[in-house]
């Protein structure tokens, strides 16, 4: 990862990522479906390795990607493990009409593990344009990606849906990890996700998303959104941090107040007895 110093910037951050997963899911795919970038490679050759960039941008930030596509033969292990080094993030891509792509995704965790140890990961279902021939369920890939810890997606190159997306969401995964996200967190503006993540989390601590009436996959964001931002660490000081215990405490507390009326008139037959000086 490269933070350019340089007077006139045409990004602010390099990003190295990893296109893994048995051949014929379209990772080729995914990156014919990106419109800007080069697909000249540094190096001067592929050797079996497509190549290609883009420029996304993240909370005004300009990120430019490396995007290597690594094949999915047998033959080319060996390069993915020369291309893995140096990489910030790794996209795990299966095709959605082929149960044999999803089963393989076991044995590129077990290799990305082995050789690029502790790097951020996602989980990417491919051609969702073929649903109709779907074989692996949304369900079933959401769970196998939250016992993993991994961040799911199903994209569709020819629709480009989901693509820049799930790009966005590995580098602020990786930039986070890395705490760059700080370099311009004071001029950050806040997305619409962001300002709903940070009203909810700023009543509610860590230890009670889980209860909360929310998708999984949301109450995870929650969860990360509340200890990447810190929003949770005054609220664990002995407050009530249930809603309904709150509303209970504050209809006691009007019972328990004592009623203040205000001053009576005296009755009409009042007669106010004069006062001598002796």
């Amino acid at each position: 990862m490269t933070h350019r110093v340089s007077p006139v910037k045409a990004y602010d951050f390099l990003l190295k990522f990893l296109l893994v997963g048995d051949s014929d899911v379209g990772k080729g795919e995914i990156l014919a479906s990106l419109q800007d970038g080069s697909t000249e490679s540094p190096y001067g050759y592929n050797m079996g390795i497509d190549y290609k960039t883009t420029t996304i941008l993240l909370d005004g930030r300009r990120i430019k990607l490396q995007l290597w596509d690594t094949s999915g033969q047998g033959r080319f292990c060996t390069i993915f493990r020369s291309y893995s080094r140096g990489a910030q993030g790794v996209i795990l891509v299966y095709d959605i009409t082929n149960r044999w792509s999803f089963d393989g995704i076991d044995r590129w965790i077990k290799e990305i593990d082995e050789h690029a140890p502790g790097v951020p990961k996602i989980l990417v279902g491919n051609r969702l344009h073929l649903a109709f021939k779907r074989q692996v369920s949304t369900d079933q890939a959401q769970n196998f990606a939250e016992r993993l810890g991994m961040t799911f997606f199903e994209v569709s190159p020819l629709c480009n849906f989901n693509i820049t997306e799930s790009f966005t969401e590995l580098a602020r995964i990786v930039l986070m990890r890395h705490g760059m996200d700080r370099l311009w967190r004071p001029n950050k503006v806040l997305s619409l996700q962001d300002l709903c993540c940070r009203a909810i989390v700023s009543c509610t601590p860590v230890h009670l998303v889980d209860k909360l009436p929310l998708p999984v996959a949301l109450r995870s964001h929650l969860k990360s959104f509340s200890m990447a931002n810190g929003l949770n660490a005054r609220m664990m000081h002995g407050r009530s941090y249930s809603l309904t215990a709150n509303n209970a405490n504050k209809r006691n507390s009007l019972k328990k107040a004592k009623i203040i009326r205000p001053p009576q008139s005296p009755p009409k037959n009042f007669t106010r007895n004069s006062c001598k000086i002796s």
